[in-house]
């Protein structure tokens, strides 16, 4: 049988890398993945600090979190489509390096507005770090179990990054100030470029198509925004000041429909979306952005406030959620021949959901089991999430467009996080009076684990029957007659 991502006509980049080669490869697209993950978590438990140091407003203090998931989800898809025609590890080497330097800005910046734009650079060039990186190894490994062992790794990295992020903050912040920890993620960006362009084997599609310019522009505008308009309306939906952003929003995401459609070569096939894995990959990282990483952005912030937990404390606990989705991730590949990958990725999201579950009333009664075992679920749950949502993301799109499948399943993650921020903080806003702000607190995250679980189990069932329709037929499989 033939599918979107195994089509034997499918233009191939040059040769496949040596098993030694394949292994450095795996090895230094994890390790550039880690420092961006982990650069996106490390402000979540010290935005006290550095909203102090910088002078940040309330209104400023939002984007010191969510300006990095600006730039990640307004380029990922671009990075992963200019990657495939341009060059997988030119792209990411610029996108490494570019990383060390804007991520050495934010730490030596001296006021807010030069922090916030240093956090959407960095986001804008860790998504060209982890567009590419999926598109490295499919490249570099052939379907199969070692691919699926090594999706299932950088799965691991994320969980890893995830992890440590808060953790490296709050210990710098403890031994030096919080500018210290990002100088610690820039230092090894730096010595990683280098590195990468040395170990890395170039890959690109054997036919190189023209540069979708109006396509990026427009696409680019929209998400942009989109995620404007979500992270001002957390502080209020009904303010005119959200129309502008909301109308240009609609309007781009209209035109880009409308563009790509009509372009003989567009930056992506929107006629993709007719095939399930596809759309499962899509669905799949847009509910895991929503439901999962959207609400764990928002309760560290919950757990200090509302049961008194000092950010090393919350690192600790939230450490425990990625370090076991890390051990999720990593075995993942147990499952490859029980579970297809929509399959698995629908119940890593059940998982979630049954986690968020078991956190209620954990905040109000600030029990230290329960938060455990509410995190211990989720954090197994998202880990295999991470590694079904890396392997989908390559499998479900034609082989010479790997890095644009992975830009397309984490700009639905990143998109959904911060829509996944909004909800969160909106439904915890709304909760209902209560005697002191730390059970209003605690009301509200209750009510937001119950949105987030209802959220994770919908998207499971959306995934389960996305993944279960037939991709459409392939060239090859018209004129052999196979199916596919």
């Amino acid at each position: 049988m033939t599918d979107l991502a195994t089509d034997p006509t499918a233009p191939t980049a040059s040769a496949r890398p040596t098993a030694t080669s394949a292994r450095r490869t795996v090895l230094v697209t994890c390790a550039a993945t880690f420092l961006v993950l982990a650069d996106y978590t490390a402000p979540l438990v010290t935005v006290p600090e550095t909203a102090a140091a910088l002078g940040a407003s309330p209104a400023a203090q939002t984007w010191l979190i969510a300006a990095i998931s600006l730039g990640l989800a307004a380029l990922l898809l671009v990075a992963g489509a200019l990657a495939d025609d341009h060059g997988r590890r030119r792209i990411f080497v610029l996108g490494t390096a570019g990383f060390a330097v804007t991520t050495a800005i934010g730490a030596l910046a001296s006021d807010a507005p030069t922090f916030i734009a240093a956090r959407v650079l960095q986001g804008a060039t860790g998504a060209a770090v982890l567009a590419t990186s999926l598109g490295l190894i499919a490249a570099a490994l052939p379907p199969g179990p070692d691919r699926i062992r090594a999706t299932g790794r950088w799965g691991a990295t994320v969980g890893l990054g995830i992890a440590l992020g808060p953790l490296v903050s709050a210990a710098g912040t403890t031994l030096g100030g919080w500018r210290l920890s990002y100088l610690a993620l820039a230092v090894p960006a730096a010595a990683l470029a280098p590195l990468a362009h040395r170990t890395l084997t170039e890959s690109r599609a054997a036919t190189r198509r023209p540069l979708d310019l109006p396509g990026a522009l427009l696409f680019t505008t929209a998400v942009t925004a989109v995620l404007v308009t979500v992270t001002e309306g957390r502080d209020g939906w009904g303010r005119p000041v959200l129309l502008l952003p909301a109308a240009v929003a609609l309007l781009a995401l209209t035109a880009f429909t409308l563009v790509e459609l009509r372009r003989p070569h567009p930056m992506v096939d929107l006629r993709l979306l007719r095939s399930g894995p596809f759309l499962a990959a899509v669905v799949g990282g847009l509910f895991t952005g929503v439901s999962v990483v959207g609400l764990m952005s928002y309760l560290p912030t919950v757990l200090q406030r509302a049961v008194g937990y000092t950010p090393l404390e919350t690192a600790w606990m939230f450490g425990l959620w990625s370090g076991l989705s890390v051990l999720a991730s990593l075995r993942a590949h147990l499952l490859a021949h029980r579970l297809a990958s929509h399959q698995l990725l629908a119940t890593a999201l059940a998982l979630c959901a049954a986690g968020h579950l078991a956190l209620l009333g954990a905040v109000g009664s600030g029990s230290t089991l329960r938060l455990l075992a509410g995190m211990a679920v989720g954090g197994v749950g998202i880990g295999l999430a991470n590694a079904a949502n890396a392997r989908l993301a390559v499998e479900s799109v034609p082989a010479d467009r790997s890095a644009m499948g992975s830009g397309a399943n984490n700009t639905a993650r990143y998109t959904g996080a911060a829509l996944g921020v909004a909800v969160t903080v909106a439904v915890v806003a709304a909760a209902p009076g209560a005697t002191t702000p730390a059970e209003a607190l605690a009301t509200g995250a209750d009510a937001a684990l119950l949105v987030a679980a209802a959220l994770a189990l919908l998207g499971a069932a959306i995934v389960l029957l996305a993944g279960a329709r037939r991709p459409p037929r392939t060239d090859h499989a018209r004129r052999t007659g196979e199916p596919g």
